[in-house]
């Protein structure tokens, strides 16, 4: 159990973690990013379709695949009836934002591709494959051999990718998922700091007595192996990689990966 010490740390990082995300949403700041000026009601109900609601426990939850999601989806569907958020009439959702506790959990951008791409196409997920990894393939001239992760990402820097779709909600950009200039969420959870931050969460929802969360599993793509992820990616590629999720770096607080920018 935390200490007051630690609680006190605690509420001092999820402020600092806010304050970023507010400073950087205002109108006078040097981040621009498709869709930040928008209201909630410029947002169609298919783009809220990533909120949960739990109107008994007064929660809604973000949910980000690869950040733990499956695991805060099961504490959801215990706690409530796992509604969708975009079901509801627009003054419901104004009237639940303003009313319950809002959360979602991120991870570092770089390192959730890595693992979308490990869970997806280097593991056998035939249909996923099928779905996605042959127009890869195809627009890599390359049908017949096995995805590579040079090829995962030169899909994702071809502009023609979200002309024809919107990213698959694996890769898709956090902001885009969870509208945080829009939403005020009261807790910004870290896949880096899982174990802290949901213990944290669960005390200020008063559930730290009736849910087990899982500890942090051993499985989750390390951040140093970036370096060997990203080893055959050129320097530009990455660049533009990171201009592609820096929205997402920036507003969730993570460094800029300056050595793989520069290599």
């Amino acid at each position: 159990m935390a200490s007051s010490q630690d609680f006190t740390h605690l509420k001092l990082r999820q402020a600092h973690r806010r304050r970023i995300i507010r400073e950087l949403c205002s109108a006078n700041s040097s981040l621009n990013f498709p869709g930040k000026f928008k209201t909630l009601d410029q947002i169609p109900n298919r783009a809220l379709d990533h909120l949960i609601v739990d109107d008994h426990h007064g929660v809604i939850y973000c949910f980000v695949p690869k950040v733990a999601c499956t695991n805060w989806k099961r504490v959801m569907i215990v706690l409530s009836q796992n509604l969708r958020f975009g079901r509801f009439s627009r003054p419901l959702i104004h009237h639940k934002l303003k009313n319950y506790t809002k959360f979602l959990f991120v991870r570092d951008p770089f390192v959730r591709l890595i693992s979308a791409f490990r869970d997806k196409f280097a593991s056998t997920n035939e249909d996923f494959y099928r779905y996605y990894g042959s127009p890869m393939l195809q627009r890599a001239f390359a049908a017949g051999i096995r995805l590579s992760f040079i090829h995962f990402i030169q899909y994702l820097l071809d502009p023609q990718t979200e002309k024809k779709n919107p990213f698959n909600e694996h890769w898709q950009q956090m902001y885009r998922l969870c509208h945080p200039c829009q939403i005020d969420y009261d807790f910004i959870g870290k896949l880096e700091t899982l174990d802290e931050d949901t213990e944290h969460l669960l005390r200020i929802l008063g559930l730290d007595k009736y849910i087990h969360f899982p500890p942090g599993y051993e499985n989750r793509t390390a951040e140093d192996w970036e370096r060997d992820w990203f080893a055959n990616i050129s320097v530009a590629d990455k660049r533009k990689l990171y201009n592609l999720y820096e929205t997402d770096f920036r507003l969730f607080g993570y460094d800029k990966p300056e050595t793989l920018l520069h290599e």
